[in-house]
């Protein structure tokens, strides 16, 4: 669930924030899709509301979605999965070319089929790992989701099953030694609760206006 007004104000900041995503002229493969795009990073804990943000974010901006669930390769596949997520999906689209990426199937254990990423207008990713550093060049807007762990543990273990325990907590342990690196958070253009909510740096709440 967010609020109407710090959704609008989302839309409001990535539509009037810089194309940074693809050559400025439409150079590239010819496939007469012109400007570069905005890219919005939905990023924070696993279980904060990530992917129901950046649903409604998706659906406002007609915009394809990359989740990093399907980049990763499996509960060890964190950091893979940050690489692969630039390699195939934002190097080809800054190039002026179409992204192009593997789903990792984590009931077989393996990799399935290829999804196409167009240049567009718009394109949102979300997921543990889409704030890297590296990728800040290229995003028009990076919002932050968090929620506290106890919270965020029982919404995977409801969605996973109680078995996926361990591996949830080795999964937090892992982003919390990744965020603590990469400095996402503070870095976050937009930070909300796990209520979507506006928060300040110090997880207090602020107006939705902040947004703005």
């Amino acid at each position: 669930m967010i609020d109407d007004e710090v959704l609008a104000g989302l839309l409001r900041r990535v539509r009037r924030g810089p194309a940074r995503l693809g050559p400025p002229d439409g150079s590239g493969d010819g496939s007469g899709e012109g400007g570069a795009g905005r890219l919005v990073v939905v990023d924070g804990p696993a279980g904060s509301g990530k992917t129901t943000l950046a649903g409604h974010l998706a659906a406002a901006l007609a915009a394809p979605v990359v989740h990093m669930d399907d980049l990763y390769a499996g509960w060890s596949g964190m950091a893979e999965g940050v690489d692969r997520l630039g390699e195939q999906v934002l190097a080809p689209l800054a190039a002026g070319r179409p992204g192009r990426y593997q789903r990792y199937d984590w009931g077989a254990g393996r990799y399935a089929e290829w999804h196409d990423v167009p240049r567009t207008p718009f394109l949102v990713v979300e997921g543990c790992g889409a704030g890297a550093r590296r990728f800040a060049p290229l995003t028009t807007l990076l919002v932050w989701v968090e929620a506290d762990d106890e919270l965020r543990l029982r919404r995977g273990l409801e969605r996973d099953g109680a078995a996926a325990r361990e591996h949830w907590l080795a999964w937090m342990a892992a982003e919390r030694e990744m965020y603590d690196a990469e400095g996402t958070a503070r870095r976050a253009d937009v930070r909300l609760d796990g209520l979507g909510r506006v928060v300040g740096p110090d997880g207090a709440r602020v107006p939705p206006g902040t947004v703005a």
